[in-house]
């Protein structure tokens, strides 16, 4: 991933260093169960904790002329343990170091993006509080529908993201596993307990059969709990890109000072972050297919998953990273303007109020049928502009048959909408704390 879109913290995880310093934690640990075992000399396990260390450069010389990259870091670890050294990665193969090393990162990154959940939700509930009870109204087909709050739309995001954070976690410890089964994943040349040891060691459990390498089912259900995160990115974000156009203005990302928003037109705020956020989820979904085929391997082992995940494992986690990390720091700046919000909810002269007239005239005794058509008759002559909602239908004759005057004002109060608020608010955040 391009720096422009990547945080330090998560970029070290897939940074070479890194990546050999596990290999070699890897290594040294399963010496040192050998060495209990007493398949190799304890002094052996000993000197490569001493001595052991390794340079980038000089294995990515190697692997040049090996064309083989665990190889070329076995060979550089030589360099400095000495003879000593032939005694590592004993009964190994190098899936046992590729695919224990790719679990250990992924848990690594596991941590970062339950972080960034952690804010973002922060951010989401204290806004949510903020407009618990904010009129606005609430759209289908992007149709004005009937009145919400603007805590409720948040809340039902920040609902959507507590799950997805539950899902984050099941995906995590999904993926901690470990494999140290040697070729074939029969433990021929080496024991079982050598993986349990290394894998205590790492943080992992056991993969119960990896037939030498990890099973990518695994691997396909953590990038698709990603891939669910970020269709949560981009739903919200396209909420804020609706909200903060020009002819709708209920809310907008912050504009700080000396920003610009056009290199043509100076008047310019455009929802940049938002418009970014759903670029960014593209790319974390586009992991989730090759994530899925990735699954299908021929026998006990092939390389088809190797290449596809050196670019999606890194690229996947470090942008999701930067957009819960951006989408937080949206949310929590983000400019309200319930002004607006009430001019919107009012635009339509109480239009949406249409179904509760429709229900108080059949609670009156008038079938369905007859309600609904004298209500939208009279809801399309104020939608065209032909009169006040509430004044026409107060003098329908076969509207007034059934309902007075003050039955059908009761039907405008807008209180009637929100009553509920409340408990829709314990049932997600009251859950969440619990």
């Amino acid at each position: 991933m391009i720096p422009r879109y990547s945080r330090p913290e998560m970029t070290r995880i897939w940074e070479p260093e890194n990546r050999f310093r596990i290999w070699f934690e890897i290594e040294a640990h399963a010496c040192d169960a050998q060495a209990e075992l007493g398949v190799i000399p304890k002094e052996a396990a000993a000197a490569v904790w001493e001595k052991g260390t390794f340079e980038v450069e000089r294995i990515d010389e190697i692997e040049r002329e090996t064309k083989h990259d665990v190889i070329a870091f076995l060979t550089n670890l030589a360099e400095h343990v000495g003879p000593s050294a032939r005694f590592v990665h004993q009964g190994m193969t190098s899936s046992d170091v590729l695919d224990t090393c790719l679990a250990v990162q992924l848990t690594q990154a596991s941590d970062l993006l339950l972080a960034g959940m952690d804010r973002l939700l922060a951010a989401l509930e204290a806004r949510a509080l903020e407009h618990k009870l904010t009129p606005c109204v609430g759209r289908s087909h992007a149709i004005h529908a009937e009145p919400t709050t603007f805590g409720l739309k948040l809340a039902g995001h920040y609902a959507a993201f507590a799950r997805g954070r539950v899902r984050l976690v099941h995906a995590r410890e999904e993926i901690a596993t470990c494999a140290i089964s040697g070729a074939v994943g029969t433990f021929a040349n080496i024991d079982p307990a050598v993986e349990r040891h290394v894998a205590a060691k790492l943080g992992l459990s056991v993969e119960p059969v990896s037939t030498q390498v990890i099973p990518r089912d695994r691997h396909a259900a953590f990038f698709a709990a990603l891939g669910v995160v970020a269709g949560s990115i981009e739903n919200l974000a396209t909420e804020i890109r609706h909200l903060q156009r020009t002819e709708v203005r209920e809310a907008e990302e912050y504009f700080s000072p000396g920003q610009k928003g056009s290199s043509a037109m100076p008047h310019k705020r455009n929802p940049v972050l938002s418009e970014n956020l759903t670029g960014l989820a593209r790319v974390v979904r586009a992991a989730v297919a090759p994530a899925l085929e990735n699954v299908a391997l021929w026998h006990e082992r092939d390389i088809s998953h190797s290449s596809v995940e050196r670019v999606f494992a890194p690229d996947a986690t470090i942008a999701l990273d930067f957009a819960l990390h951006r989408l937080a720091g949206l949310i929590e700046k983000l400019v309200v303007y319930p002004e607006a919000m009430r001019r919107n909810l009012d635009r339509l002269g109480g239009l949406v109020h249409s179904q509760r007239v429709l229900l108080a005239l059949t609670q009156a005794g008038m079938s369905r049928e007859a309600a609904y058509t004298a209500v939208q008759d009279n809801a399309m002559k104020a939608w065209a502009g032909e009169g006040d909602f509430l004044s026409l239908l107060k003098g329908d004759s076969s509207v007034a048959a059934h309902l007075d005057a003050a039955s059908l004002e009761a039907c405008f109060d807008e209180a009637y909408h929100t009553r509920h608020v409340d408990t829709i608010f314990a049932r997600v955040f009251a859950s969440q704390s619990a």
